[in-house]
């Protein structure tokens, strides 16, 4: 069907027709013009190209920083220790007990080895070089332990990207399972799940998160939990919102009079069209989740001791105020991540929303 993309809400509401069936006068889709309008987005576009950047490093963190060699030669023999744990070595089985529970190589004796670029562990001690300022050896310094600190914001991406997204997707799906079933269902559900959502939201999220790490064991897999447990809210009610307008649709109809189940309707009908929107708090909750994720370091609550992420590298600083570069490099960090999710959420809103489009 031909209509103005600027109109696309209002044509919607009154055919009743999925998003995905409205094309514009170029017959373009509605997930087409969207990617289209966030390209237009210089700076959510490059943000979402940095974001990929440090998921790659964070995926490849121990080939970039390590001692771990990538390839070495022992007795005679050649061995690539920062290889595997990326793969099953086939010759492990064949390694010296020397080898096998070593973690730094760098204390054997052997003919020839490559090292990562950085060729630091994150928790290597080395207490001869405490509290080094950023330069030389150790281009961001070291801590008080000595640990080099790029080694341990390189490492510590892959903490902060991890719980981030997976503390959002727990999010997701509690918030649009619940979400779904109060909008859809309506009634005595929808009133007994509204009074839920609100109750919910008037429990400050920290201090909840701060009140259930203090009950479960150290660990970063709760801090995810915790995290995603206390960030539904939102995402909840703009589920409500979308499926309460979509279920009034014609087609939605339709799929009764073709005696569809309600579940299938939901999860086939209705949430292909109601999901755009809800991407966009998805974003913003990232960054919130890297910011809890890193205030809990900073005040050493729910995170592992052996755990070296952006917020205990922070921590490192109440130690020695002098050693600012333990505040600017894990704090600029998080600053740094954290607009870039905003950048994002902000271009997938002004894609996602038409009206967005025709106030620009």
């Amino acid at each position: 069907m031909g209509s103005n993309p600027d109109t696309r809400n209002e044509k919607t509401a009154e055919n009743g027709m999925p998003f995905d069936a409205v094309m514009n006068e170029g017959g373009e889709s509605f997930w087409r013009l969207t990617r289209k309008e966030f390209r237009k987005n210089r700076p959510a576009l490059y943000s979402l190209y940095v974001l990929a950047v440090m998921a790659i490093v964070a995926l490849s963190a121990d080939l970039v920083a390590g001692n771990k060699p990538y390839y070495m030669v022992y007795e005679g023999e050649t061995y690539f220790p920062a290889f595997r744990q990326y793969a099953v070595y086939t010759g492990l089985m064949d390694w010296p007990e020397e080898l096998r529970t070593r973690k730094n190589f760098k204390r054997y004796a052997y003919s020839d080895a490559v090292f990562p670029i950085i060729p630091y562990a994150p928790d290597e001690i080395q207490l001869g070089e405490r509290y080094e300022r950023p330069g030389g050896a150790h281009l961001f310094g070291t801590d008080r332990l000595g640990r080099d600190v790029l080694s341990g914001l390189i490492h510590g991406t892959r903490y902060s990207l991890t719980i981030g997204l997976v503390s959002v997707g727990i999010s997701l799906l509690i918030g649009v399972g619940l979400g779904a079933l109060a909008g859809f269902l309506g009634g005595w559900t929808d009133l007994f799940l509204s009074r839920v959502f609100e109750l919910w939201a008037a429990i400050p999220p920290f201090f909840l998160i701060i009140t259930a790490a203090a009950f479960f064991p150290p660990s970063l897999f709760w801090i995810m939990i915790i995290i995603g447990f206390t960030g539904w809210v939102g995402i909840a009610r703009l589920t409500r919102s979308q499926f309460l307008q979509i279920r009034a649709f014609d087609y939605i109809a339709a799929a009764r009079a073709l005696g569809c189940s309600n579940m299938r309707i939901m999860a086939v009908h209705v949430l292909p069209n109601a999901i755009a929107p809800v991407l966009i708090p998805a974003a913003f909750g990232v960054a919130g989740a890297i910011l809890a994720e890193s205030g809990l370091s900073f005040l050493g609550i729910g995170v592992p001791a052996e755990a070296i992420t952006w917020g205990s590298l922070l921590a490192g600083a109440r130690s020695n105020v002098a050693a600012w570069w333990l505040v600017i490099v894990p704090g600029f960090a998080i600053f740094i991540t954290v607009t870039l999710y905003n950048l994002l959420g902000d271009g997938l809103r002004d894609a996602l929303d038409p009206r967005q489009r025709e106030a620009a």
